[in-house]
């Protein structure tokens, strides 16, 4: 019951149960909605990660340790990769189930990676605006080609398939633009926090949108200051807990190889800038020039998203951060998703271009102008299709190698007993780039692992190395004691190296190798030397060629023993290790030793 003006009771006004079942049957079909895109882009990216056999890269391992660590108590921040609270979120939970933890932070990345494409196909189709009604199916084209055309930025095969969380970070701001072009400030907002938990770009973003909603939405006053806080809480209390420095992360992120040297502003923006090319660019400003002549404030807003990511990012350079392009994808996706609007009104003939005053002659032109520039666009975004695809089919066949690698590299720490049977033969080492995945094989945290073998070995205590060559792992002991020798030579070990085919990278050398006599193709997948057989074998000098093993030599050896690497010819013209986009050297882009079967061993 309610009361009138005069005072008197008339019964309440309820709201018809048709508009109610109405209403529940909406929410019920876009729930039902949501669910059958999040399980589709789940499958697809248990297909992909399935098909390519990839692996996650050095940061990405990196992550995974965190989990592990955590579960034993022993969580240490102090080594690289920097924290990224973000991802500890998944990684801890999936640290429950063992070695699948890596095909579940695999499938997370690249389920972040579709999403991306979702949430840029979803904000260019809010964006595209009013068209006519015999051109409804712009807004649906402007959503294909901002979701394909993300997909294309510069480095994102790359990222995809090292499980890399940038593109992660893209869905996420994509979602947060969404959400609110949607009117789900809230929901934004969530999203947007989430984005802080990876990326400190996004702070900004998270800072003054919490400070709209708390201005504008009461019932979010208590909400958005503790989500504020607990982004502090987690990017400063953790690692102050865990490593030497409340600012570990940041510490971290001084001086790399990958800051830009001369001026940080120019540096910034030529690396944004690189990430597509000329006619996405001139797509991108000829947007943001319409939405400032026709005062289009939605649009200017998500511009001005991107522009707010730049600024901030070179203040981060400024600072000495590396600014590295990966840190500029976000930003780019904007710019797509903006240029992406043009193409859709373009194409549905929107109000504005009516707007246009121009002689009637010139109303057919104005028409059809637009899909024909659109067309245009597509035809000069040929060459950058052609040079993704190009990049697609060089980064698949070394995301194959390194899963393989990875893989090997379980088989052989199961192999000689586990991690804990591993670190009592002394400190494990290995070569700069491998030290997390080596770290989360063995149990350690990645600090915990030394990166040069040598200065290992010259420091005189006992050391277990692990080196990387051909897809396969070499294990050699040095400084071992008297005690522990013959215990210890047990853990040398040596995998099958490249099988020399056509889809192999490696293949030329391998074949180079073949023609000069110095490779010949593995025959076992397993090459170990026993104890008893490593102690009869001659040890060399040093390194350089060693003598030919005598009859009675190859007679007491159980299986093929490989050279160590003081004793390794490389094969001709072995490349210098080379970094990657995300600054960490690519396995298969190392010198590669070559195996020289049936030469004796140097004995530790």
């Amino acid at each position: 019951m309610e009361t009138d003006a005069a005072g008197a009771r008339t019964p309440a006004t309820d709201v018809p149960a048709a508009d109610s079942q109405g209403s529940g049957a909406h929410l019920l079909w876009y729930g039902a909605a949501w669910a059958i895109v999040a399980a589709g882009a789940i499958a697809g990216a248990i297909a992909f990660v399935a098909a390519t056999g990839m692996r996650p890269g050095y940061d990405a391992f990196g992550w995974m340790v965190w989990g592990h660590q955590v579960l034993y108590g022993s969580l240490n921040t102090s080594g690289a990769p920097s924290w990224k609270p973000l991802t500890f979120l998944f990684t801890l939970p999936y640290a429950l189930f063992g070695q699948t933890q890596v095909w579940l932070w695999s499938v997370t990345s690249v389920t972040g990676t579709i999403a991306a494409g979702v949430f840029a196909a979803r904000v260019a189709y809010h964006l595209t605006g009013p068209v006519l009604p015999s051109r409804r199916f712009a807004p649906f084209a402007a959503g294909a080609f901002a979701g394909v055309a993300v997909m294309g930025i510069q480095t994102w095969p790359h990222l995809v398939l090292i499980a890399n969380s940038d593109p992660l970070v893209v869905a996420l701001l994509l979602a947060a633009i969404d959400a609110h072009l949607c009117g789900h400030p809230r929901w934004a907002f969530a999203a947007s926090v989430m984005a802080s938990l990876d990326r400190p770009e996004t702070w900004a973003f998270a800072g003054c949108y919490g400070v709209w909603l708390f201005w504008t939405d009461r019932r979010a006053r208590l909400a958005v200051p503790l989500a504020l806080l607990a982004i502090g809480a987690v990017w400063f209390v953790v690692p102050g807990l865990t490593s030497n420095s409340w600012f570990s992360a940041g510490d971290l992120a001084l001086n790399q190889h990958t800051a830009i040297h001369g001026s940080k502003i120019l540096g910034v923006l030529h690396r944004w800038r690189n990430l597509y090319e000329l006619p996405m660019q001139l797509a991108f400003l000829a947007g943001v020039a319409v939405a400032i002549w026709r005062r289009d404030r939605r649009l200017l807003g998500v511009a001005a998203t991107a522009l707010l990511w730049v600024i901030v990012e070179i203040g981060f350079a400024l600072h000495g951060w590396s600014a590295a392009s990966r840190y500029l994808i976000e930003p780019a996706a904007v710019c797509i998703v903006v240029a992406a609007a043009l193409v859709g009104q373009l194409l549905g003939g929107a109000p504005w271009v009516s707007e246009l005053r121009a002689p009637s002659w010139m109303s057919p032109a104005l028409r059809w102008g637009g899909p024909v520039l659109v067309v245009v666009l597509g035809v000069s975004l040929i060459g950058s299709a052609q040079l993704r695809v190009h990049d697609w089919r060089y980064d698949l066949p070394l995301a194959r190698a390194d899963g393989r690698q990875n893989r090997r590299l379980v088989a052989v720490v199961d192999r000689l007993g586990g991690g804990a049977v591993i670190r009592t033969c002394g400190r494990i080492a290995t070569i700069p780039g491998s030290q997390s995945t080596l770290a989360w094989a063995v149990g350690l945290n990645v600090g915990d692992v030394a990166n040069h073998i040598g200065r290992a070995i010259d420091k005189g205590r006992p050391v277990v190395a692990f080196t990387p060559h051909d897809y396969g792992w070499h294990v050699r002991v040095y400084n071992q004691p008297r005690r522990q020798r013959a215990r210890c030579a047990r853990l040398k070990t040596n995998t099958v190296t490249g099988s020399g085919t056509r889809r192999s990278p490696n293949r030329p050398i391998m074949l180079a190798g073949r023609r000069r006599g110095l490779v010949e193709p593995a025959a076992a997948q397993w090459t170990t030397t026993p104890a008893r057989t490593a102690a009869r074998l001659p040890a060399t000098a040093g390194p350089g060629p060693t003598r030919a093993p005598t009859p009675g030599d190859l007679s007491r050896r159980s299986a093929t023993v490989a050279i160590s690497p003081p004793d390794v010819r490389r094969g001709p013209r072995a490349r210098a290790p080379e970094t990657n986009a995300t600054g960490q050297l690519d396995l298969q882009r190392k010198q590669r030793f070559v195996q020289f079967p049936g030469n004796p061993e140097r004995t530790a």
